[in-house]
This record gives structure tokens, sequence and C-alpha cells, in this order.
């Protein structure tokens, strides 16, 4: 009798932690988890194509600092994220502005779904998913610093970055409690966290640092422009990810994520390219490549949030404004951007945020909001305050942090390094050793 009874108790507590098992296995929907871990893999992959797409542009003497200091951002931001990145970002609210650090080293981040943040997919999930788009945020800043920033110089200036720039942008518009989230701000996948920040940031270090040694004066052509290609291809190819992966799940708002964002990068590159034509006399392979991610960055923050026919005209929009960007107000002002971080991302990514706040139908997600062509022209006042909040923010924080940097190490290689390139005199490398291109 006691041995059945005993037998009775172990076989309750067996299926009590076998319900509690399945339970916690059906909270994680296996669908939508396969593709989230797909589209992190898409993301972290567009980080080495950025690295390629910068490196192609710059000149041979400076290509492999170019791709290394993009690369190197894997590794850096990776670490960052994990042990205290992710708290501040996303971690329970403080003030509105930044997360606490009780989820400092994933401390709590398990493989549970997490109901504030990822749905149907394991917390570690949305994290890792996250990390990938801090990672390359900060990669994106160097396309106004190459060939003149000093790699030490840049390793600091980009970890305190991601900590006080990024962070806290990524709380405020993602983080629950986060004060542009609260006010109603739209931003599907990083048009203020991600374009706008890095394009500021990347234009004031730009003023900072100085134009390149012979900047206006000598050539400062792009040595390999089937590099660039590819590595434009291989941004739209992640960007699928970017967008898409951002409604967290495999569903419908995925796929219109992805039409969108093929639409808009299409549309921009073909309008760049007509642009340039029109201006210049020939169409440039460097244009069609500029033009796709300019199409690319503005459709970012509205990829959840508009159709298909919106994303046309905010792909055209890109093309045509980034182009004059590029090409007229930076001569015409004299800053050294010098692969057009700030002309793509930081323009781009303005008239993506606002262009939000013109487009966005709750026709296309319900969670959304309508914008002023769908009947609430108020949409477009948390998309302003978005703006220049955003451009505020970074311009004054990257400024303070790369003074700061300043006092401990030069910021920028001497003039010798310049003149020899950066690849043998922080690298002791060269890209094309024996080969005359």
């Amino acid at each position: 009798m006691k041995r059945l009874r005993l037998t009775g108790i172990l076989l309750l507590v067996f299926l009590s932690v076998c319900s509690t098992a399945w339970a916690a296995d059906a909270a994680v929907d296996t669908g939508d988890t396969a593709w989230i871990l797909t589209a992190s893999a898409l993301v972290m992959l567009m980080t080495p194509g950025l690295a390629l797409f910068y490196g192609g542009m710059a000149r041979r003497k400076n290509v492999l600092n170019t791709i290394m200091i993009s690369f190197i951002i894997l590794g850096l931001v990776s670490v960052q994220w994990v042990l205290w990145g992710y708290s501040l970002a996303f971690g329970p609210d403080k003030g509105h502005l930044i997360g606490d650090l009780s989820w400092l080293g994933l401390s709590g981040v398990g493989l549970d779904p997490n109901p504030d943040y990822s749905g149907t997919i394991p917390h570690q999930l949305f994290m890792v998913f996250q990390l990938m788009f801090a990672i390359i945020t900060a990669a994106l800043i160097t396309g106004s610093v190459v060939e003149r920033m000093r790699f030490p110089a840049f390793l600091a200036f980009a970890l305190l970055w991601t900590t006080f720039v990024y962070d806290p942008l990524a709380h405020w518009v993602w983080g629950v409690g986060g004060w542009l989230r609260n006010l109603g701000a739209l931003d599907f996948a990083g048009g203020t966290v991600v374009h706008i920040s890095s394009g500021v940031s990347g234009l004031v270090a730009a003023l900072v640092l100085g134009r390149r040694r012979g900047y206006g004066t000598e050539p400062m052509l792009p040595h390999n422009l089937p590099l660039t290609v590819l590595g434009a291809g291989l941004l739209w190819f992640g960007w699928f990810g970017f967008n898409a992966g951002s409604a967290l799940a495999a569903n419908g708002l995925a796929a219109s994520a992805f039409v969108v964002t093929n639409t808009a990068a299409a549309a921009a590159a073909l309008s760049w390219v007509l642009a340039e034509w029109l201006h210049h006399g020939k169409p440039t392979v460097l244009g069609a490549a500029s033009g796709c991610v300019a199409g690319l960055v503005a459709i970012t923050p509205a990829s959840g949030f508009v159709g298909p026919l919106p994303a046309v005209v905010i792909g055209l929009v890109a093309g045509v404004i980034c182009y004059l960007a590029v090409a007229v107000l930076k001569p015409r002002l004299g800053y050294d951007d010098a692969l057009d971080a700030f002309g793509v991302h930081g323009v781009g990514g303005t008239w993506g945020a606002l262009a939000t706040g013109l487009f966005a139908s709750k026709a296309v997600n319900s969670a959304g909001a309508d914008g002023l062509f769908f009947g609430n022209a108020a949409q477009l006042g948390p998309q302003i305050i978005g703006v220049l909040a955003t451009w505020a923010f970074a311009a004054t924080a990257t400024f303070i942090i790369l003074k700061l940097v300043g006092v401990f190490t030069p910021l920028r290689a001497s003039e010798e390094e310049e003149a020899l390139g950066l690849d043998v005199a922080q690298h002791g490398e060269e890209a094309y050793r024996g080969l005359t291109l």
C-alpha cells in the first residue's frame, strides 16, 4: 500500500513537471523562432556586407583598415551587448530614458518568451536579434571617418558610443516605458535608432576630425567598385532580415515588410541613377549601389506600417534627396563625409521617419497608427519630435565622446600615416601585395 502511494506521488510529480515543461515549450512558436533565427543571421551578414561596400569605395591604401573597423565591431559590440548593453537598452525602465542593470550579463534573459518584447520566441533570441542592430549601427559611422581616424581611438569611441548613444536611443524608441515610445513615435526597424543616429554622429565625427589631407585638391576615387556592388547586394539581401524580421513572427506583417523593403530599394536605385544621369550625363554603378541603400534606409522606419505604393514614393524621394545631399550639399558646404554615411543614412533616415508620419496605415499594422494621408495629421508630431531629439542627442553626445577619447589618445592619424595609408600604418598589412590595380 505504501509503495502504491509512493508510486502515485512520484507519478503526479512527474506529470506536473512534464506539464510545466510542455506549457513552456508551447509558449515558444517553432515557426516564429526559426524565422527570427534566420533574420538574425541575415542582419549579422549586413555588417561584413557593409565592410565590403565601404571597402570598395576607399582608396587602395586604406581598404583593409576600412574593412577592419566595421568587422571588429562584430566582436566589440557582441561582448558589450551581453555584459551590459542589452540591459541598458531593453531592461526595466528608469525614468523613461534608460533600462536598469538588472539584466547585466543576461541575468534573467532566458529561453522562455518575455511578454513585453519577444512574443512567441525565446527572450535570448530577441536579445541576439537586437544585438545585430547595435552592431551595424556603430559600423555605419565608419563611413564618415575612414582614411584618417586611428584604430585605437575608434575602438574606444565605438564602445562609448554604443553604450551612451545607441543603448539609450533604443530604450527611448523600443523599450517598454521609453519616452518616444510612450509619445507614439513610430519606428518599425530603426530609422531614428539606427540610421539618423549613425548618420548624424558620422557627420559630427567628420567635422571634429577634419578633412582628409588632399581632400578637394586630389582624386579620392573608389578603388574597387565590384567590391562595393557585392557589399550593396549583401546589404539588400540582409535587409530583409532587418525589416521583415522586426515583425518578430513568421506572419503577414513580415511578408508586407519584406515586399515594401524590396520595393523602396528598387525605386531609390532607379531615382538616384536618373538624378545623376540628368545632373552629370552618365548613370554610374556606384550610383545604383548607393541608391538602393538609400531606399533601404528610408523604408526602414516605415516598413511595418506602409503598403507597396507608398513604398514606391518613399524610395523615389529617397534616391533623389540622398543624391542631392551627396553630390550638391556636401561639396557646397565642404565637409568630408568620406563615404557618405550622413548623406545616405542621416538624410535618408530623416526622410523615412517623417514619411512614416505621412504614409502609415492601421490597415497594414493595427498596432501602429494612421499617418497624414490616412486622416491622422497628428502622427507627424511624434515623428518630428523623434527626429529632432535623435539629431540633438546623437550630435551632442558624439561630440563629447570624441573630445573625451581625444584626451587619452590621438583621434587622427599623423600626416605621414595618412600618406602611407592606414593599412600599413595601423595594421602592418597590404590588401593587394604584389598586385597592380
